[in-house]
């Protein structure tokens, strides 16, 4: 573990919504502003303030109520790090939430400094800080899980030239890294394609001169995945070509609304099982009737975080280093299974090694239902 270090300057906070008596307070990182994935942010934020309303309906934690404090990361790692310093000083127990891989390593970097235990919702990088830490647990499995398990979807599918469509980014270039060493061994090639350097038209013809039967967008939404999607579905020539999104760009109601048809039949990775646990099926029709719209994976995590949370603080109280400390023997049952951490070959933080994993594509015919093409 870390010795916390002096916190540095911050700007000032804004206002924090505080109760009426003593509460323990949750420090949740959330992206709400662009360029965060906004949609994503407030499926996180539901999820997370749903579970607080449950749990302060079961009378709290020993009686005192559980309160949020939450800050919008907007995709900034430099504004989560401050973030982090921020809530520390305002004496929150833990950190919760976060979606963005980058945005999430900057927290967990700065939480296990300051001592500060940071339970991750959703962040997948597997490197999610430099060195093993005690400070900081996921539920979201790790990028090389998820990605593996996506590169045999294709390789099962007959795939065996893909061209990933890539922004710059620590964690678009380690997804190319783990797909090309999980399919090279097994015949298959992988094509970069920079999404900076080429317009979609141009991008089209790189795609026609290498051949490639499957394209990957490994880009922000809506910009550039929906303009690639769009030349890509208009060009006869590439009329048999899959387009695949690992990162899950397909999974909210904007990718329909803005694509259509031409978003569906596009597998992406989402974090749910067959079938969800009696708590998730009633978790999922509190979430829909509060998101007015299906819930995504993203709302289940933020629900799990302040389910296991509750747990923790229910046991062990508010003391940072007791959180901490207790990460290795939590046993909860969320919305999506039962939630242990253990520690993982080659990961640095405690993981919740039996988050479930599928790929899904929306169907075709009815792009508002989601079909499931490989579970592991």
């Amino acid at each position: 573990m870390s010795t916390p270090p002096s916190p540095s300057a911050v700007p000032s906070p804004p206002a924090v919504q505080r109760t009426d008596r003593p509460s323990v307070r949750i420090g949740a990182l959330v992206p709400l502003t662009r360029p965060g994935w906004v949609e994503a942010g407030q499926h996180l934020l539901a999820g997370l303030e749903l579970a607080v309303r449950d749990v302060n309906g079961a009378d709290g934690i020993a009686g005192t109520p559980l309160e949020l404090v939450v800050r919008d990361t907007a995709a900034d790692p430099q504004r989560a790090e401050a973030a982090v310093e921020e809530l520390a000083r305002l004496g929150v127990t833990a950190l919760a939430g976060e979606y963005h891989s980058v945005v999430g390593r900057a927290a967990a970097a700065r939480a296990d400094a300051l001592g500060l235990p940071f339970l991750c919702s959703s962040a997948v990088l597997d490197a999610l800080t430099e060195q093993p830490t005690d400070w900081v647990a996921r539920l979201a499995p790790p990028q090389s899980r998820g990605w593996q398990l996506y590169a045999d979807h294709l390789l099962s599918a007959g795939h065996s030239r893909i061209a990933v469509a890539a922004q710059a980014s620590v964690y678009w270039a380690t997804g190319t890294r783990i797909l090309r060493d999980h399919l090279a061994p097994r015949g298959a090639t992988v094509t970069e394609l920079d999404t900076s350097a080429l317009t979609p038209a141009a991008l089209c013809d790189a795609l026609v001169v290498h051949r490639a039967t499957a394209l990957l967008l490994l880009a922000g939404h809506p910009e550039p995945a929906v303009p690639i999607v769009q030349a890509v579905r208009r060009d006869q020539r590439l009329a048999e070509i899959l387009i695949g999104a690992p990162a899950g760009q397909p999974e909210f109601a904007q990718w329909a609304t803005l694509l259509g048809a031409d978003g569906a039949a596009v597998p992406f990775l989402r974090y749910l099982p067959e079938r969800l646990t009696a708590l998730g099926d009633r978790v999922e029709a509190a979430l829909r009737a509060r998101l007015a719209q299906a819930p995504s994976f993203v709302a289940f995590e933020g629900y799990d975080t302040i389910a296991v949370l509750a747990d923790v603080l229910r046991t062990c109280g508010t003391d940072r280093a007791r959180v901490a400390e207790a990460w290795p023997h939590v046993d909860v049952e969320g919305t999506r299974g039962r939630i242990q951490f253990t520690r993982t070959p080659g990961i640095s933080v405690w993981q919740w090694a039996a988050a479930p994993i599928q790929v899904v594509d929306r169907d075709p015919g009815e792009p508002g239902r989601f079909r499931v093409l490989h579970a592991g």
